[in-house]
């Protein structure tokens, strides 16, 4: 019964752990607050990304059962997008660390950066025409989206503000940082090929 949703809980999971605004705020975040004053924006961010995931599920699972057709060309649409990311995200450098924040972010805050976030808006489009036979319906897709997004982004951004305490100390050279940009990328790209497997 859990095999059908692994490929949706797969792309969740490396698509919230990728690099991006939401990311680099929370290691910020872990680097100057530490894990635990960090929590009000990790758990915002992960229900702001939730609730982004699950309306936009909502919306266009209902389109999709009107116009099936509309299915390829957002798979299409989606995948190409995930591409460009992954080469954006391939070539970028080191995350600008140095954000000064007065006091850490709170769960308004968190849960704002993602409704404001295209990156959040274009994944749930993606995962909702990609996905959208996993349920019989607008607001089952919708639960489901939201749930899967926003369960590994909690997840996902957890780690990221532990990194943020540690890769401060890791990774000293650009060198190093666009290694694992590379690896993060070559992983979102990949990630395209379970969407088409559904098909």
């Amino acid at each position: 019964m859990l095999q059908p949703v692994i490929p949706l809980i797969l792309f969740a999971l490396v698509a919230t752990s990728t690099p991006g605004i939401a990311t680099t705020l929370s290691t910020a975040s872990g680097a100057q607050f530490g894990f635990r004053r960090s929590i009000p924006l990790v758990v915002g961010s992960a229900a702001g990304l939730a609730t982004v995931t699950g309306a936009a599920a909502a919306g266009l699972a209902g389109l999709l059962l009107a116009m099936p057709s509309l299915q390829l060309a957002m798979k299409i649409a989606g995948s190409l997008y995930l591409v460009w990311l992954a080469l954006k995200i391939g070539r970028a450098g080191a995350p600008k660390l140095d954000v000064t924040m007065v006091k850490p972010n709170s769960f308004l805050g968190g849960a704002g950066i993602q409704w404001m976030n295209p990156k959040g808006w274009a994944m749930g489009l993606g995962a909702a025409a990609s996905f959208a036979a996993l349920a019989d319906g607008p607001a089952r897709l919708a639960l489901l989206l939201g749930s899967a997004f926003g369960l590994t982004a909690a997840f996902s951004l957890s780690l990221w503000c532990v990194a943020g305490m540690l890769l401060a100390r890791l990774l000293k050279t650009e060198r190093q940082w666009r290694a694992l940009n590379i690896l993060l990328g070559l992983v979102l790209a990949a990630s395209i090929i379970p969407m088409w497997r559904q098909a």
